[in-house]
């Protein structure tokens, strides 16, 4: 059985994304540079990512589906603000690539007829 996943704060998204910023990513995590939501390539082997955390608070049983756009952005523009506290990322887990150790959030989208694992950069820049 796995332990669960830690949980991060804004502030340890911060230092995780801080610690990452300025590089090139790597021939493997190379085509998920997203910087705004997008669906996670189906030919991209997922066994290439490692889930580090998770933004998901333990206590919280049903998170708010309300997003945090202060700024005038919508869900998938690549400025979004990274706000924990609302969704989607109340409900992402951070993954880091096997290889060069690139940290990116994930959630999967629940739609009335699809499943869609979404992917996006860390940027501690955007982190609210």
């Amino acid at each position: 059985m796995n332990a669960p996943l830690p949980f991060l704060d804004a502030a340890g998204l911060r230092r995780l994304a801080a610690a990452h910023a300025g590089r090139k990513p790597c021939p493997v995590c190379a085509a998920l540079v997203c910087p705004g939501w997008e669906a996670l390539p189906g030919t991209f082997e997922r066994k290439q990512l490692e889930a580090i955390g998770t933004l998901r608070r333990p206590d919280d049983e049903e998170p708010t589906l309300e997003e945090f756009h202060p700024a005038g952005t919508d869900g998938w523009s690549a400025a979004a603000p990274i706000a924990p506290a609302f969704f989607p990322y109340n409900r992402c887990e951070v993954w880091q690539c096997a290889a060069c150790a690139r940290p990116f959030l994930r959630y999967t989208e629940y739609g009335g007829y699809y499943v869609e694992e979404r992917i996006r950069e860390l940027d501690a820049a955007l982190v609210a």
